[in-house]
């Protein structure tokens, strides 16, 4: 299966763009945003486990990242509750399931084999920092070379200087709304914008999102 996968595009999923589509394993649903493959893929999903559900044992030829949405996510390394932010490099492997249900944010076969790092991260008990406009915050995450995640938290009536993404950027946005010139973008929306785009981001309301940027190919 090919989705989404022209990197020179910009593509924008709204919440209600995707329907739940069934996994291999009874109780795990899936929203397929990218993906390059079959069953074992490079992928961008959104995963939902039904309560006691789980998924086999598998191992991350690619590395998995991946953001608790709702609930908490466990393996037998322990257990995740909402706002969690994880990595697993490259060669590791687990066994996910979740005994009350949960909803995650994942990442599949996208990193640099050279990128080692093993990251759990509470967000919601983590401390944003000031960031480059008024009004917005961010809680760095992770860096790897070009690659930058964060979370970013506009404030309401935040505007952003315009910027340009040399290498691109991806964004979900977490709670509230996000705007910029080319639409409105509530709770639940996906964007990825190709290397060498621009945009001038503002939220009248507040709003909090995942972003990385600087993973994509160049123009």
């Amino acid at each position: 299966m090919q989705l989404n996968t022209d990197y020179s595009r910009r593509v924008v999923i709204l919440p209600d763009d995707v329907s739940w589509s069934a996994s291999p394993e009874p109780g795990v649903d899936r929203r397929r945003l990218e993906r390059d493959g079959d069953e074992v893929a490079r992928a961008t999903s959104i995963v939902r486990y039904a309560p006691g559900s789980k998924f086999a044992a598998h191992v991350h030829g690619g590395g998995e990242e991946f953001l608790v949405l709702e609930g908490v996510f466990e393996d037998e390394n322990g257990a995740y509750p909402v706002g969690t932010y994880v990595r697993h490099p490259v060669g590791s492997q687990h066994s996910p399931f979740s005994t009350a249900g949960t909803t995650i944010f994942v990442k599949l076969r996208q990193f640099d084999p050279l990128d080692q790092t093993l990251l759990r991260v509470r967000t919601t008990e983590a401390a944003f920092e000031p960031g480059a406009d008024p009004g917005l915050s961010v809680l760095p995450l992770h860096v790897y070379g070009d690659e930058r995640v964060s979370l970013l938290r506009f404030a309401p009536g935040t505007r952003a200087k315009a910027h340009g993404h040399p290498r691109g950027e991806e964004l979900l946005v977490l709670e509230g709304m996000l705007s910029d010139e080319h639409g409105n973008y509530p709770a639940g929306t996906w964007i990825r914008s190709p290397a060498g785009s621009q945009h001038h981001p503002y939220s009248d309301s507040g709003c909090l999102l995942y972003s990385k940027v600087g993973h994509l190919p160049p123009a």
